[in-house]
């Protein structure tokens, strides 16, 4: 075997899913994708947060070994994405004295600058994850990018601060540690999503990014090519899902699969007369529900990240200049109409973004869906983070290639059968709907960062540990 420091991986660690992405850098700055691996999180990611360490860990192993299979790649070290509530950001900025005005302005002065920012005073139980600067000044001149070769004695920065709380991150450590990997570095997700979705030009005009992922949406909010405002919301599709449950009765998966192929946000009068049956429990009847109630659900709950996410557009003070208007990523984001009903409420331009014009040639196609922005991101930024920081150990080692490693089916879909039913729309007549037991018809309704990361390596070595919950 052979190590090979051009290959990156991205763990992503969703309340719904846990994604391997394996990427290698391509000589024109893009990613080419080697392969991927993905597992149900099964209960142990919660609103983002480990929340189960064995079921993580379960999770975890089985999402790397698929990679590892389908990449020829053994993994070792991953960059991991950390989210939840706990994450929030603040402004700060430093300042630089000079003795010498007519000495050029250098990196190493900058990042001198940079790391004292990580010594800031904070509540009990918050760490520093990242410090991003976002413009300088220099003796009093304005709005300067990059300073480096410039000369003067004052030297100012603004940075925006991302923290988030040590007992998550160590929860995530431990996790991944005893899923037999090594952490190179935990990137805030927003950030991550960003890297993989947004371009120079968005980000330089003004644009929010929010990513609407299973257990939380993430937001991202840039002017003038710097980050202004990061925030996560603690909802996300799977409390659509759990709304489709309760109100109707089904199982999560009949609700997951009613959600993704005939939920909309946006309900019509012509909806009404149309229904769509959802295989019952054993000994029992199928369900009959209207597409216009799954409409009504489904609008009230995105209605209500809609709100928060405006309430945080409001905090970030800059809403009057997002000419990029609002970008939309995740895997909620495929919800039909979503970009309607935002633009509806809030007012902004929206649209949908993919990781697709990050990506270069690649084995898995799969993973240009908006679904894996946050795991293609973590690629990105860990290629960011390992040239910028020499002391990043990427050991994972190239295997010879014998064999292609074939793909696994959807076991849910594969399982069901189809149930026909007069009246039965083209809608519903696609291989997967033949195979899901869904029918639709028409028909009345019948039925109703740096520090922190070296210290938790540390707290890691020193051998303490949590309680699996």
């Amino acid at each position: 075997m052979a190590i090979n420091n051009n290959i990156i991986v991205g763990l992503d660690i969703g309340t719904t899913k846990v994604c391997a992405i394996v990427g290698q850098m391509a000589e024109n700055g893009k990613i080419n994708v080697l392969g991927m691996g993905k597992a149900p999180s099964q209960g142990g990611v919660s609103r983002g947060m480990v929340a189960n360490v064995a079921k993580a860990v379960t999770a975890i192993q089985s999402a790397v070994e698929e990679a590892i299979k389908q990449s020829q790649v053994n993994i070792k070290t991953v960059f991991v994405g950390i989210a939840g509530h706990h994450i929030k950001s603040l402004q700060h900025r430093g300042t630089l004295s000079r003795k010498q005005w007519d000495v050029e302005i250098t990196e190493d002065e900058l990042n001198k600058l940079e790391a004292e920012m990580e010594n800031l005073a904070l509540s009990p139980g918050l760490e520093i994850l990242h410090v991003l600067p976002q413009e300088y000044r220099i003796d009093g001149e304005e709005g300067i990018k990059d300073p480096v070769g410039r000369v003067g004695v004052r030297v100012e920065c603004n940075y925006h601060i991302i923290t988030g709380e040590t007992s998550a991150a160590k929860t995530i450590l431990m996790a991944v540690r005893r899923a037999g990997l090594e952490i190179a570095d935990l990137i805030v997700e927003p950030v991550a999503s960003a890297a993989a979705v947004l371009s120079e030009p968005e980000m330089e005009a003004g644009v929010a990014l929010v990513d609407i992922g299973g257990g939380t949406t993430d937001i991202c909010i840039f002017d003038d090519g710097a980050i202004r405002h990061t925030a996560i919301i603690p909802i996300g599709g799977d409390r659509i899902t759990k709304d489709l449950q309760e109100a109707f009765g089904i199982l999560k998966d009949q609700a997951e699969y009613v959600k993704v192929n005939y939920g909309s946000c946006y309900p019509t009068e012509a909806m009404k007369n149309e229904v769509v049956v959802v295989p019952g429990l054993p000994g029992r009847a199928p369900k009959e529900i209207s597409l216009y109630a799954i409409s009504q659900v489904i609008r009230a709950r995105v209605e209500d990240i809609i709100q928060k996410v405006d309430f945080e557009i409001v905090v970030s003070g800059i809403r009057n200049k997002l000419a990029g208007g609002i970008v939309l990523t995740g895997g909620g984001s495929s919800m039909k109409d979503i970009t309607q009903l935002f633009n509806y409420f809030i007012g902004l331009e929206v649209h949908i973004g993919s990781p697709g014009q990050r990506l270069g040639k690649g084995m898995i196609d799969e993973v240009r869906n908006p679904m894996y922005a946050t795991s293609i991101g973590l690629v990105l930024k860990g290629f960011e983070l390992a040239q910028k920081h020499q002391h990043i150990e990427l050991n994972n080692e190239i295997i010879n290639h014998e064999e292609p490693v074939a793909r696994v089916s959807d076991p849910f879909l594969d399982e069901v059968v189809i149930e026909q039913a007069p009246h039965q729309m083209e809608i519903g007549d696609t291989e997967i709907g033949k195979r899901s037991g869904f029918n639709l018809f028409t028909g009345s309704w019948l039925g109703g960062k740096s520090n922190l990361f070296r210290g938790l390596n540390d707290w890691m070595k020193e051998g303490d540990d949590f309680q699996d919950s």
